[in-house]
């Protein structure tokens, strides 16, 4: 059969169905005309729904025939576009049912109708996405789908949570003024920032004072052995006590954790007419200081002061503690100059305030500079520090 005899019968069959179209069409308004008014409509219905199963084997027909003539990827391309367009034409058609059906609802049925249909919508989104995974799944080797799974929960739990909070947020800032949410923001903030501080407070305090127990214990801590530098430490207090006076030492003790040294923790009222006496005393004379700095125990500040005598080949070290909230303390650069940088860093560094000292400056930080780094509670005066 030639082409032109083809588009010929192709052309009558066109012809002949808008005919028989049109015919139904006259008959079924002659119908309607002779019936009463819900005979029409249930007629229309049916006309309609014949109408459709008759168009759709014919659409399935023609679908196969054009795919028997095209190559396999061309069938995959128009297949997509027909389920695509099948989708776009249900949904305008429940689109246009809803319409209708709302228009004739009282408003309270329109919401509840609304309700459903997102729940509907939701339901049908959530169908599809699982088929959709089950399918990618199904090409998936078995060791990229156990990893998917976790990862896919994962992503839908994050989703659903943050969606939520964003749903309580927009809930508030509709309920409040402007004006009432940027202040519940700041006290909110404001409260998280004390609570966070008062926790961390807490713990260093309770830190702390673990800490300074256990050291305080070790350091006192006399093993049944005699320490060899145990008679210099009562000769150094004997001395101090006959010049200072018997009240001059809160305690004395050899520090086995650091190479027996003879250890003296002197009243702060005492602390310098001590450190005096052990620079110019003859038979002392600890000449030499060689080391100063200050910690912060947070229940107390403490100076350390470690001296040699070059006389007695001995050294000692001087210890005093202060309230942490006002350190104050004499400076020890009128007795030893060397005592000058390592006071200005204790003053820089921990807040300790060395009064008679002759320039007593931060030397590590700026003059402008908020805190003291060195304190076990410092916090940046800028948080972005």
């Amino acid at each position: 059969m030639s082409e032109k005899e083809d588009l010929a019968k192709q052309k009558a069959e066109a012809a002949a169905k808008a005919k028989a179209v049109a015919l139904a069409r006259k008959q079924a308004k002659e119908e309607a005309a002779e019936k009463p008014e819900g005979e029409i409509d249930i007629a229309k219905q049916k006309a309609a729904a014949a109408a459709k199963a008759k168009a759709a084997p014919l659409a399935r027909k023609q679908a196969k025939e054009e795919a028997a003539e095209k190559p396999e990827g061309e069938i995959d391309i128009a297949k997509q576009k027909a389920a695509a367009a099948a989708k776009a034409k249900a949904a305008a058609l429940a689109r246009k049912q809803a319409k209708e059906e709302a228009a004739e609802k009282p408003e309270g049925e329109i919401d509840i109708a609304k309700q459903k249909a997102a729940a509907a919508a939701k339901a049908k989104a959530a169908a599809l996405a699982r088929k959709q995974a089950k399918a990618e799944a199904a090409e998936k080797p078995e060791g990229e789908i156990d990893i998917a799974k976790p990862k896919a929960a994962a992503a839908a739990k994050a989703k659903a949570a943050a969606l939520a909070r964003k749903q309580a947020k927009a809930e508030e800032a509709a309920e409040k003024p402007e004006g009432e949410i940027d202040i519940a923001k700041q006290k909110a903030a404001a409260a998280a920032k004390a609570k966070a501080a008062a926790v961390a407070k807490a713990k260093a305090a309770a830190a702390a004072k673990n800490r300074t127990a256990v050291q305080e214990s070790e350091e006192a801590d006399t093993p049944s052995e005699i320490s060899p530098n145990q008679s210099k430490l009562d000769q150094i207090v004997s001395a101090i006590e006959s010049h200072v006076g018997q009240g001059a030492l809160l305690e004395n003790y050899i520090n086995r954790l650091s190479k027996d040294v003879p250890t003296l923790v002197a009243n702060p009222d005492t602390y310098f007419s001590i450190a005096k006496f052990l620079r110019y005393d003859e038979q002392l004379d600890f000449s030499y200081l060689s080391e100063l700095h200050g910690t912060d125990f947070e229940s107390h500040m403490e100076i350390y002061v470690h001296l040699h005598s070059f006389k007695m080949d001995q050294s000692v070290a001087l210890k005093v503690k202060l309230d942490r909230d006002t350190p104050v303390i004499p400076s020890l650069v009128p007795l030893w100059s060397g005592a000058n940088w390592p006071e200005c860093e204790a003053y820089d560094l921990l807040g300790i305030n060395f009064y008679e000292h002759p320039d007593l400056k931060r030397i590590l930080l700026g003059e402008d500079w908020k805190g003291y780094p060195l304190r076990k509670d410092y916090e940046p005066y800028d948080v972005e520090v």
